[in-house]
């Protein structure tokens, strides 16, 4: 194999990444730790059967599959389609019917570094009622609205907690895929007013409720939500691998009724037909 092919060390961090041996990489994949010691050595070029093998062994995902297929040599085989792309309609067709089926609650779809991509009329609201309304078009990193100073945080009781939670799983996106992007999401998290310091802090107490809800509070509007994120579960674009769904539901009685009204009021605001 070339010396100068970055393949060795790929795999080599791969599965250090992963908290693999050799050997316990050598029997998922289904081939021996010599021949693993040999790969991770630049002595063997892999096949490109066996770098899929070890994709999968690793658990990549699609497009660490590609970069590990483009590090031996080989074309990617994982398509990246635009969203918009017409291959994608069906899939944004079922998106919609998510979103509107999410109705009035907020329903938002992100790509892996938090960019939004669409949300619902009543994710729509609720961000109006906090923020003010979006400029059509407008570029909305929901990461940095969580995180940053002066967008969501002003708003959000329980900033400490939930900003905590939440940077923690953007390091783990980071230590996952190894990507340049993913990391600098990351730092600059870290990088905003009180973030480090709010995580040093972050009480060890055990937690008394069964899930961490978002406190929302603006003048004497009170909105107390918890959310799902859902996945695609058999994604062969890795678009659509990336894309995430979030759905906020109400944890009580005043914020159902306030999102109710909300959708009340955009119903007889519409024109009839």
């Amino acid at each position: 194999m070339a010396t100068n092919s970055p393949f060795p060390l790929r795999l080599t961090t791969l599965r250090k990444q992963h908290g693999l041996s050799q050997l316990q990489l050598a029997t998922t994949a289904d081939c021996s730790q010599r021949h693993i010691s040999f790969l991770e050595l630049g002595r063997t070029r892999p096949s490109r059967d066996m770098v899929q093998r070890l994709s999968l062994a690793l658990g990549l995902s699609l497009r660490q599959s590609n970069e590990l297929l483009l590090a031996a040599g080989f074309a990617p085989i994982w398509r990246e389609s635009a969203y918009d792309a017409e291959l994608l309609a069906p899939i944004r067709e079922g998106l919609n019917f998510m979103l509107t089926q999410q109705e009035p609650y907020p329903c938002l779809v992100v790509d892996r570094r938090w960019n939004l991509i669409q949300a619902n009329k009543g994710a729509a609201a609720m961000v109006a009622f906090l923020v003010g309304p979006l400029a059509p078009g407008q570029a909305v990193n929901l990461a940095d609205a969580l995180v940053a100073p002066n967008v969501l945080r002003p708003h959000l009781k329980n900033w400490s907690e939930v900003v905590g939670y939440f940077v923690r799983s953007v390091e783990a996106d980071a230590a996952a895929d190894g990507t340049t992007e993913t990391a600098t999401l990351r730092d600059r998290l870290l990088s905003y007013p009180d973030v480090r310091q709010t995580m040093a802090a972050a009480s060890s107490q055990a937690p008394g409720a069964p899930v961490l809800a978002m406190h929302f509070e603006k003048g004497n509007t009170a909105l107390k939500l918890f959310t799902t994120i859902a996945t695609f579960g058999t994604p062969q674009d890795i678009t659509l691998q990336e894309l995430r769904i979030e759905c906020f539901f109400p944890i009580d009685a005043t914020t159902k009724q306030r999102f109710e009204a909300w959708a009340s009021a955009r119903t007889q605001a519409e024109p009839r037909q």
